[in-house]
């Protein structure tokens, strides 16, 4: 979605934005022109880091400094975007969109630490298509009769969705509320996991459980291990629980 043409009813179904985010991402826009990178959208009232790291994947900015804003690179993953641009001596702006050139890259010279096979592997496909829509048609769920607004949802319910956004912290899922919820990396598996792209793939039909729902803030905690129980502390070893 271009965040400089935009309506505030479309950036209000973004994930990580409500309505009074949306409308405050307007006003910053009417008020001091086009936004020029995907990172100054910091700068908008209210916007902090954490929703920004949720939203940022779905909002481009299609004539930017940056050509990375107009693709479907999420912005933590610029950084290996430009380490790939620099190994191959390419332009990342020649880069992207080449298929025929990406798919003959081996995505295990890239990998690291920090970003894994899968997610190199995802990169490099997003960089195939920089002009798709970050939300495609995915497969379809069956929504749960009933369940349309934040207020239906009860932390215990077992409920089927489709994955709309995976991260390096997780990935989020459309339940039919109209706001994406989080299944946090380490309630995406039984067993342990390094990187979310190994337990789910954008457009996967998921079945998750409602942990969580925090109607003020517009977040819904999600988990894929049907044996969690709400208020249960996950320890932070990415999928070990205590005592695990």
């Amino acid at each position: 979605m271009d965040v400089n043409t935009a309506s505030v009813a479309l950036l209000a179904r973004i994930s990580g934005l409500n309505t009074t985010l949306a409308q405050n991402i307007v006003a910053h826009r009417d008020e001091n022109g086009a936004f020029k990178t995907r990172a100054a959208l910091k700068k908008v009232s209210r916007l902090g880091e954490k929703t920004f790291e949720q939203a940022a994947g779905f909002l481009r900015v299609m004539t930017g400094d940056n050509p990375l804003d107009s693709s479907a690179v999420h912005p933590e993953a610029y950084p290996l975007v430009q380490r790939i641009a620099a190994e191959t001596d390419r332009d990342i702006r020649s880069l992207i969109g080449d298929a025929s050139f990406l798919k003959r890259l081996d995505p295990k010279k890239f990998t690291d630490e920090t970003f894994g096979l899968p997610t190199v592997t995802d990169i490099l496909q997003e960089l195939e298509k920089p002009g798709r829509d970050p939300r495609p048609e995915f497969k379809t769920a069956a929504f749960q009769d009933g369940v349309e607004d934040l207020k239906d949802l009860q932390p215990g319910m077992i409920l089927e969705g489709v994955v709309t956004n995976v991260t390096n912290f997780g990935a989020f899922v459309d339940i039919g509320v109209h706001q994406d919820g989080l299944v946090h990396i380490s309630a995406l598996s039984e067993k342990f996991i390094k990187d979310p792209r190994e337990a789910v793939k954008a457009g996967d039909v998921v079945k998750v459980k409602v942990m969580e729902v925090d109607i003020p803030r517009k977040r819904v905690g999600l988990s894929m291990r049907m044996s969690d129980t709400p208020g249960e502390k996950i320890d932070g070893a990415r999928g070990a629980r205590p005592g695990s």
